[in-house]
């Protein structure tokens, strides 16, 4: 027997609003919440029935410190938001600097240039420092750092329950519900049209599903990535991120140290086949104990579904290794994917009253919040102190 779904009228309108934003991720609530502060009418449409993306598939990690350029800008104003929606939506969250393991001479180098530059926030911490503060192996610790000013959340927990508060304080957001075509204050969707003064489109890596030229002109792909959480074999405590070498590898902030180049040669050297895997050995805790391990990067315009077991074995490797476990439990294994392309944004207006706002790195927790506050500062202004209280959104909206 064959259902018959009786589709939208041609004149059904959904909503109508100041601002309607297509994606639920972290970037599309940020532009949400950064609305809602202002006094205006929102509403966001998601094609899933809850957030299932890049937002919940990740380490937790609000990374400022490493950060460069308007990406250390967008992460600094990210912090403040991250720490104001934890108290207003009710989410965990902790501002527990981030440490980074040095387990070579190159290492620690590119940490004390790294230190140099950002003296206010970047510790440089001993071997000693290193193994008291951390349940790491100490062999090969050389020493490392710490950077004040990074924090961590539940991703699983704090996107969903900041989509739970922006509808609690007026936005409207439409699940199940996919955009089919936009133009210029008007969005059509699978359930019907919502019209808008403005329209923030924050559908990170599926650009291409609305503005295929943009994806291939900005030459924006997919990035999967493999990532696991596991149980320790017997309970410890990770006081935040931890990061090691393969991250100076990645972020804009290490990019000038002298010592960048011989480092990720040695590394070549070392261990080729994590290279190939262009790996980010990094973990962060869950409050359960659990802990986060990852992640290995692969790109393409589509990314595969299938998830190498060997990717999965050297993340295995390098895990007992670097915390001197013999063995311990895979909790879950999955596949992350976000954007990627040259550039760590796609921040444009392709025509009047819409605008492209894409995260194409692994930075979307960590600067996305800010990169929304500028964009609607920038088309609706700063806040005063009175659109700065919640409680006035609530009375408005």
């Amino acid at each position: 027997m064959i259902t018959h779904v009786s589709q939208p009228s041609a004149d059904t309108t959904l909503d109508t609003v100041d601002v309607a934003i297509i994606g639920a991720g972290i970037v599309g609530l940020g532009h949400a919440y950064a609305a809602l502060r202002r006094g205006l009418s929102v509403a966001i449409i998601e094609r899933a029935d809850s957030l299932t993306g890049a937002s919940i598939r990740n380490f937790g990690h609000a990374g400022v410190a490493a950060q460069d350029a308007v990406a250390r800008e967008y992460a600094l104003a990210s912090r403040v938001l991250w720490l104001q929606l934890a108290e207003e939506a009710g989410f965990w969250a902790r501002e527990s600097g981030c440490h980074v393991v040095a387990r070579s001479g190159l290492e620690l180098a590119v940490l004390r240039d790294f230190a140099a530059t950002r003296s206010d926030e970047v510790s440089i911490l001993s071997a000693q420092d290193i193994c008291a503060a951390l349940p790491v192996s100490p062999v090969d610790v050389r020493g490392g750092a710490f950077f004040s000013q990074d924090l961590q959340v539940n991703p699983r927990e704090a996107g969903p329950a900041i989509a739970r508060y922006l509808e609690r304080i007026g936005a409207s957001i439409h699940w199940r519900t996919s955009a089919l075509s936009v133009k210029t204050g008007l969005i059509e969707t699978s359930r019907g049209r919502v019209c808008a003064g403005e329209i923030i489109v924050a559908t990170n890596h599926d650009i291409d599903q609305l503005y295929p030229e943009i994806a291939e002109s900005r030459e924006i792909v997919r990035c999967g990535l493999d990532m696991m959480r596991v149980a320790p074999p017997a309970p410890i405590v990770l006081p935040g991120p931890v990061l090691t070498g393969w991250s100076l590898l990645r972020y804009e902030g290490f990019a000038a140290s002298p010592s960048l180049d011989q480092l990720r040669a040695l590394l070549t050297a070392q261990e080729p086949d994590l290279v190939s895997l262009d790996i980010n050995q990094m973990y962060t805790q869950l409050p359960d104990g659990s802990i986060l391990v990852g992640d290995t990067h692969y790109r393409g315009v589509g990314v595969p579904p299938f998830q190498s077991e060997g990717s999965f074995a050297q993340l295995e490797r390098i895990t007992r290794d670097f915390f001197g476990w013999e063995t311990f439990d895979v909790l879950e294994r999955w596949q992350g994917v976000y954007a990627s392309s040259p550039t760590s944004y796609v921040n444009l207006s392709p025509e009047t009253g819409v605008t492209i706002a894409t995260v194409t790195t692994g930075i979307g927790m960590s600067t996305g919040l800010g990169l929304a506050e500028s964009n609607i500062a920038s088309l609706f202004g700063e806040l005063n102190n009175h659109q700065h209280d919640p409680l006035t959104v609530k009375e408005i909206v």
